[in-house]
């Protein structure tokens, strides 16, 4: 299953990824979590990216493109993905289509999760994100589980508001949105693929309605292998054939001396020499006399 999830600023993307990628056993990927990822490996798209970060600038689609090659080359993503924060307009759009024709992964959907804008200003304001294992919460709709410690540290999630989260910038960004994303609609909506769902409501309800959406998609994607299998195949597989050629060896030997042996043994030869050798002399010592 391949799909993209498209939605304003607090229309609960993330969220309902994490729940996808859970259920399906398929990654999400998110462009800044991977290019967060490129920065800190040193690798070479990240150092190429890591001053453009700094200096708080969009980073080109060249670099962005690269970094999801080489995470959509990755093993675990051949069963399939959910992409996030990517593509933004349509000239990514069109960049990514040629990209996934290459790789032979086209997309399967591409669903819009549709908010209003008063919930959405809403939303964004109760939004938190934990310092440490970057998990979003929203205090309003989805805080933390009672007791529920983050997976990094055992300890409480360390939650803080991102600068772009409050409210006096929740306006400009959905302005953003509404001129630069909001054309992707027509975009895949022109290449059949598109699908739309109102994302409001609490975690559990939006998460049904998105399954329904995906329903035919999600019955196509294959299952997961069993984890079983391959180990019992590798263990077994040298004991059988150790078992079976110890048991022939002993069988076989034998026969094969047997079969071997009376070749190479002379039949009636001596016999003969034996045999012959005195009638020979006799007749000699007859002629002479």
């Amino acid at each position: 299953m391949r799909i993209i999830l498209l939605g304003a600023p607090g229309s609960g993307k993330g969220t309902q990824s994490q729940r996808l990628i859970e259920r399906c056993h398929i990654p999400q990927v998110s462009t800044g979590d991977l290019l967060r990822a490129a920065v800190a490996k040193g690798t070479e798209l990240g150092r190429k990216a890591k001053p453009v970060m700094e200096a708080g600038q969009l980073v080109s689609d060249d670099i962005m493109l690269g970094v999801i090659r080489e995470r959509l080359s990755e093993p675990d993503a051949r069963r399939g993905f959910v992409l996030d924060g990517f593509p933004r307009n349509i000239a990514q759009a069109q960049a990514l289509d040629e990209l996934l024709a290459q790789l032979g992964q086209p997309l399967d959907a591409v669903v819009v999760m549709e908010v209003d804008s008063a919930e959405l200003t809403r939303r964004i304001a109760g939004r938190r994100t934990c310092r440490n294992c970057g998990r979003v919460f929203n205090v309003l709709t989805s805080p933390p589980a009672p007791g529920e410690t983050c997976p990094r540290t055992g300890g409480p999630h360390e939650l803080f508001q991102r600068p772009d989260d409050n409210e006096s910038t929740v306006a400009e960004r959905l302005k953003i949105y509404e001129q630069k994303t909001r054309p992707l609609v027509d975009f895949y909506a022109a290449r059949g693929i598109l699908r739309k769902f109102s994302a409001e409501g609490d975690v559990e309800t939006v998460a049904a309605r998105l399954q329904t959406v995906l329903k035919d998609v999600m019955n196509r994607a294959p299952r997961p292998a069993p984890e079983r299998e391959p180990k019992r195949a590798l263990e077994r597989g040298p004991k059988r054939a150790q078992k079976r050629a110890a048991k022939r060896a002993p069988q076989r030997a034998p026969k094969r001396a047997a079969k071997r042996a009376p070749k190479r043994q002379p039949k009636r030869a001596p016999k003969r020499t034996l045999r012959r050798a005195p009638k020979r002399a006799t007749k000699q010592a007859r002629k002479h006399r």
